[in-house]
């Protein structure tokens, strides 16, 4: 396929499949993926964050395993890194595919906006200190409007939320620069995947990567050198193994209580979609069941609709 300028953009919830009908995809059209998964990026965190290196084949990705485990990423990053693979893959002359379903950094890529490094603010964050999570949510949502409680899973992430909502209000010109340019030439397909086949799939999955050592790979973590709370930072998977690692859950009681979580972020990642698509992008839905041929043609289909 010749190349053209436009971003495509797969995406959906958790165990939807998006992975495989990417690198088809990829395949089909010449094309390098770019990761959109804010877990992924981190080194030896590959069971807990469903890298599924080998899906991959012969199909280059960036943006995965770019940072050691423990290192705090933030959108600031992720659009630095992004526009420069983004750049690095056209100047070779290769078609470029978004992949994964980290919703705010989907919709921060399409909004074309760009973002100031903010620095941290020791005096506020001393302040914060000591806070509970609700009250550091309350304080946040009277600076910015919550889309997602992701943004305020924990009081760190918390914590960094008000900083960076702070340093904005403190430094009024930067709104300039991080206004929206929505790109124009971005297919954006959604796997769709109806609730029942989701938690299944969830399920299923969870069962074959504790199989796999998923347990044995945050130990592995931990005596690496990286806190347990460090760990606990990253949220379903290595929250609740951690908790399980250092004794605070049985192994039973943190099946129960991850298998719950993945289940509340898919929906999390559901409802992000939506406003999406509130928002005024356009989400294509393509049933996950398709076949790689079928998925392939049908976004080659919208692709040649958005030319005529």
């Amino acid at each position: 396929m010749p190349i053209d300028e436009t971003l495509y953009v797969i995406t959906g919830p958790t165990a939807s499949g998006k992975t495989s009908k990417a690198v088809a995809l990829a395949r089909a059209i010449d094309a390098e993926i770019i990761s959109a998964d804010s877990r992924q990026i981190y080194r030896g965190m590959d069971l807990g964050t469903g890298k599924d290196l080998a899906d991959y084949g012969e199909v280059p990705y960036h943006l995965i395993d770019i940072c050691d485990a423990g290192y705090k990423y933030n959108l600031y990053e992720y659009l630095r890194d992004y526009h420069e693979a983004y750049n690095d893959i056209r100047s070779r002359g290769k078609n470029v595919i978004l992949c994964g379903g980290t919703g705010l950094y989907v919709e921060s890529v399409l909004k074309g906006i760009e973002l100031p490094q903010v620095p941290q603010n020791k005096a506020l964050r001393e302040s914060l200190e000591g806070k509970s999570l609700e009250e550091l949510t309350s304080i946040l949502s009277q600076m910015k409007t919550l889309h997602n409680s992701t943004d305020v899973d924990n009081c760190k992430r918390a914590i960094r939320a008000i900083e960076i909502q702070t340093y904005y209000q403190e430094n009024p010109h930067l709104e300039v620069a991080t206004k929206p340019h929505p790109i124009e030439n971005a297919l954006v397909i959604g796997v769709d995947i109806d609730v029942e086949n989701r938690r299944r799939r969830i399920t299923e999955r969870l069962k074959t990567r504790l199989a796999d050592g998923m347990i044995d790979e945050v130990r592995r973590l931990i005596d690496s050198g990286i806190s347990p709370d460090d760990l606990i930072y990253y949220g379903l998977e290595y929250k609740f193994l951690t908790q399980h690692v250092i004794g605070e859950t049985t192994r039973e009681e943190m099946f129960r209580l991850l298998e719950i979580a993945i289940h509340q972020f898919a929906k999390r990642q559901m409802t992000w979609f939506r406003g999406m698509e509130r928002r005024g992008f356009h989400i294509n839905w393509l049933p996950w069941n398709l076949s790689d041929e079928e998925f392939v043609q049908q976004v080659l289909n919208l692709r040649q609709a958005m030319k005529q």
